[in-house]
């Protein structure tokens, strides 16, 4: 499906766009993968690994998609984007609202018009547990972003162009994720935590890429996919990193959650589980999507997907395997 394609990816110098390089190359031979970015010292450091020398399908374009002229030029022939590129930390969007905007939502809508100019075959945005129910503006900025790329599917006409949406939760050794934080900390013998209550679901860098690329076989424009996760407890990951340390509390941060939702009631109703994943269909009536109703089971009315109630939840000797087989990013060491 990807062999012979020009894959171009937004923020393709963070963490989830060096890891798509690496099994893109690995396994599914494009003919052009372009990393859209707007680092260039990051594009430099990964040109070191992938230079183009070795690699001739790499592109390197410095951009920002706050820019809709540099994407419409950098989007010229390519068959399928991978929307990564986003403002994450939740302090940081919060403090600068309007620089979160500008990038997550004014962005986003440049991503889509670019891609309808361009004739792009398929788009996947990758979106987070807290554009759920948002309770910072880190998460209703994806949240915007999710109803922007599932109505731009009412935009494209005749053209072959398809977008959806990919939904998962925290990445696991990710530049800024809790994992790096603990093993930092473990170095003082002291482990700060909100809550010991607090759970997340998780999910590995590999596993967050292998789905997104399962998604772009599977989508048809207009779906949010939800992939079946773990849940860990914020207290059993500290001990499970460092059993020798201390915990400390510190209580919950502004914008966070105790529990974390990947699906909530609402969306329920929209909602069909199938195998490994959820597909959650597009709820209003203008959408001009698939003819035929995707295959899956609806899940029960009053359905919701929380990282509280998850049936699947690991224990903190699960989570120190995991830590132990993990491979850091570079940029989260």
């Amino acid at each position: 499906m990807l062999k012979d394609k020009a894959i171009l990816i937004t923020g393709g110098t963070g963490s989830f766009g060096k890891k798509l390089t690496e099994i893109l190359l690995r396994d599914h031979k494009p003919r052009k993968i372009i990393i859209f970015s707007r680092d260039e010292m990051k594009q430099w450091k990964m040109q070191q690994t992938y230079p183009a020398s070795r690699y001739p399908c790499m592109r390197y374009f410095v951009g920002d998609v706050r820019d809709l002229d540099r994407l419409s030029l950098a989007f010229m022939g390519v068959d399928i984007v991978i929307h990564a590129a986003a403002l994450k930390i939740v302090p940081t969007a919060e403090y600068n609202p309007f620089e979160a905007v500008r990038t997550n939502i004014t962005g986003s809508q440049n991503v889509i018009t670019a891609a309808i100019a361009r004739d792009v075959e398929k788009v996947l945005a990758l979106s987070t547990d807290k554009a759920v129910s948002p309770a910072n503006l880190y998460g209703a900025t994806k949240l915007c972003m999710e109803k922007l790329f599932i109505a731009g599917n009412s935009y494209v006409g005749s053209q072959r162009l398809r977008l959806a949406v990919v939904r998962y939760g925290n990445v696991v050794g990710s530049r800024g994720s809790v994992v790096p934080l603990f093993l930092k900390m473990r170095r003082k013998g002291v482990l700060t935590i909100t809550d010991p209550r607090m759970t997340r679901f998780w999910i590995t860098l590999e596993q967050s890429v292998r789905f997104v690329i399962s998604c772009l076989a599977n989508m048809s424009g207009g779906e949010v996919f939800v992939p079946k996760l773990p849940s860990m407890n914020i207290q059993d990951l500290a001990q499970g990193l460092a059993p020798e340390c201390r915990t400390e509390v510190i209580g919950i941060r502004p914008g966070e959650k105790l529990h974390e939702l990947l699906i909530s009631r609402d969306e329920a109703r929209n909602t069909l589980e199938q195998g490994d994943r959820f597909l959650i269909r597009p709820s209003f009536e203008y959408f001009a999507g698939p003819a035929e109703t995707p295959a899956g089971t609806p899940v029960p009315e009053d359905f919701e997907y929380s990282s509280g109630s998850n049936a699947w939840q690991l224990r903190h000797e699960d989570l120190a395997e995991l830590a132990r087989n993990l491979v850091l990013d570079d940029d989260a060491r």
